[in-house]
């Protein structure tokens, strides 16, 4: 997702896939192994931390000021916001995030995470997951959700040494769009298994990258675990920019769920 330089259109281009396989958690064969769920007064410091400002289209307006986050009816907030002149800060907009890094990583299992974003110009929450260890893209990036502005859909997508760098981006696909209620909560998911990634919105499978027979380098970085981001970004490269009269724009996160076999 970070670092992304390739077009929008690539994505354009990539049609919602319609599938009739549903997956049920408690269902299936999997059991709830850990959740959050964004219930006390604070969030939970041994987990989640404020990401620190970057350089990249994604961290660029990261910032770890307290009125970009709260807890509000069980659900974590994170705010994308106008800056204002007592925060002290040069950059025009402030936005808040949280992930695990050092703290919490993920393996083989399923993660699901219910959250309702809010729409705005220029807005780009998202929910992904980065290696615990290893460089950028050798180590893999795993995108479980990405929603641009006011869209109706969100994007999954993996990025790895083999498709970003040099450029296998089609064999196989590594990524493609599910349907949203961009009015209302929804629910990401991605089951890192030794084989393949697949993901789903809402219960419906939307695409599986697979490990396939391949001598070239880096196709697949993801047996190793994984810690989780959850952000709130504003403009960029691939959102463009941003409308400043439909901020303050919020991300609502209601819980985080981790499933093993």
């Amino acid at each position: 997702m970070k670092k992304l330089i390739f077009a929008a259109a690539l994505f354009a281009a990539a049609s919602v896939i319609s599938c009739d396989h549903k997956n049920n958690s408690e269902t299936s064969g999997w059991e709830l192994v850990w959740e959050e769920n964004f219930n006390g007064d604070t969030v939970d410091s041994t987990v989640w931390s404020r990401i620190d400002r970057g350089t990249s289209d994604w961290n660029n307006y990261m910032s770890k000021a307290d009125t970009l986050y709260a807890l509000r009816d069980g659900n974590l907030i994170l705010r994308g916001i106008a800056n204002y002149p007592e925060s002290g800060d040069t950059v025009p907009y402030l936005t808040g995030g949280v992930y695990s890094k050092h703290k919490k990583a993920f393996g083989n299992g399923r993660i699901e995470i219910r959250a309702k974003l809010q729409g705005a110009q220029g807005a780009w929450p998202a929910i992904w997951m980065l290696p615990d260890t290893g460089a950028w893209p050798r180590g893999g990036e795993i995108d479980i959700m990405e929603r641009l502005s006011h869209d109706s859909i969100a994007y999954q997508t993996i990025h790895t040494y083999y498709s970003y760098v040099l450029g296998h981006s089609d064999n196989p696909p590594h990524g493609s769009t599910g349907r949203i209620n961009p009015d209302d909560y929804n629910v990401y998911a991605v089951e890192l298994l030794p084989d393949s990634l697949r993901f789903f919105i809402n219960d419906t499978h939307t695409f599986t990258y697979p490990r396939i027979d391949t001598e070239i380098e880096g196709q697949w970085p993801f047996n190793s675990e994984f810690y989780l981001l959850i952000d709130m970004q504003l403009g960029g490269g691939w959102v463009g920019e941003v409308n400043p009269d439909e901020l303050p724009v919020e991300m609502l996160v209601d819980w985080v769920r981790f499933y093993k076999k």
